[in-house]
């Protein structure tokens, strides 16, 4: 596979590459690159988070050593209790492993890490003291404004949060750092304070964020925007008929985003079609190869949002399938994880 080819590989999808000239001249010079996302043990995993992996996934087929971290200690700075971190990193470690393979994804090159390995060493902890002398308050709280939540008085934690996240770079030892677009302001300010302590900047690869089924942000602490990992078909129809998804309409439609940036995606590398049945009466079944064709079919009407909605509770449906068999009867680790 050529440059070309890997480069193609690793933009799909993604909404914004800081700088795509120094990723070339990576891809140009460095045979295995590296690169990392990391995901704090908050919230239940849900399907959102497919964006992540299959961009990962991509990383893998472009010929990259990818490292997926698991932030626990990212996850207490961002108001997971201590006390269950523990379990949390526990059921992260599981049904992470368990999204790979429900897409078919080469794991030769991944590598699980756990945060607190590396973060309670003596060395890190001397550069998060270096990297406060020189970050303002100001630079920190405007760097984690988008990931850690924040208030009116908001703790000392917040503004750590985005020091070890720059940190995490160097320490995990990549060339590129991954995240969502709602991570630029974290990921610009690594960009910026890490050659302060004499290291390297990194490559910053971004992808968008996939609106919640209430037409926001799909957060794993609204249980009416997202649909969990372990939800079965029913529920998942359920909360699929409630989802903002109006006739024509494609902004902020987080059901047309999942099938844009989720599902078809599968479909392509598996060289499938996204099936919609319909009774005759109402114009017969619709295949669709690619999304733009769909879009365009919605927004002249021409297929109504309940059958979008009911042929895509198939289809994650059946993503999750594996997932869920992976986890039964684990019901003791969730409820501990997430009581």
């Amino acid at each position: 596979m050529d440059i070309q080819e890997r480069l193609k590989i690793i933009k799909r999808n993604t909404e914004e590459i800081t700088t795509e000239e120094e990723l070339i001249e990576l891809l140009k010079t460095k045979k295995v690159p590296s690169v990392y996302l990391g995901t704090a043990v908050t919230g239940r995993p849900h399907v959102a988070y497919f964006l992540w992996v299959l961009k990962l996934a991509d990383f893998l087929k472009a010929g990259f050593k990818v490292k997926l971290l698991l932030a626990d200690l990212h996850g207490a700075l961002d108001n997971t209790p201590w006390e269950l971190l523990e379990k949390r990193y526990e059921y992260y470690s599981q049904v992470i492993p368990a999204m790979f393979s429900a897409i078919g994804a080469d794991l030769k090159n991944f590598e699980i890490v756990r945060g607190s390995t590396f973060q309670k060493n003596g060395k890190y902890f001397y550069d998060v003291l270096w990297m406060s002398t020189l970050a303002s308050v100001h630079d920190c709280k405007k760097a984690g404004s988008e990931v850690v939540k924040q208030n009116d008085n908001p703790k000392l934690a917040g503004l750590i949060y985005p020091i070890m996240q720059a940190l995490d770079e160097e320490y995990l030892d990549v060339d590129v750092q991954y995240g969502g677009v709602d991570q630029r302001k974290i990921l610009m300010f690594a960009r910026e304070y890490l050659p302060k302590l004499n290291y390297r900047r990194r490559v910053e690869v971004m992808t968008p964020i996939i609106p919640g089924l209430i037409g926001e942000k799909m957060s794993a602490s609204n249980e009416d925007s997202k649909i969990d990992l372990l939800d079965d078909e029913k529920t998942i129809q359920k909360k699929l008929n409630k989802a903002y998804c109006p006739e024509g309409i494609v902004d902020a439609n987080g059901v047309l985003s999942f099938i844009k940036y989720v599902l078809m995606t599968i479909k392509k590398d598996n060289g499938q079609e996204f099936l919609i049945e319909r009774p005759e009466k109402w114009g017969g079944n619709l295949s669709y190869k690619r999304y733009e064709e769909l879009e365009k079919d919605f927004i002249e009407k021409k297929v109504h949002p309940m059958d979008v909605k009911q042929a895509l509770a198939k289809e994650i449906s059946t993503l999750l399938e594996p997932i869920r068999k992976v986890m039964k009867g684990k019901e003791r680790l969730i409820k501990e994880a997430y009581p």
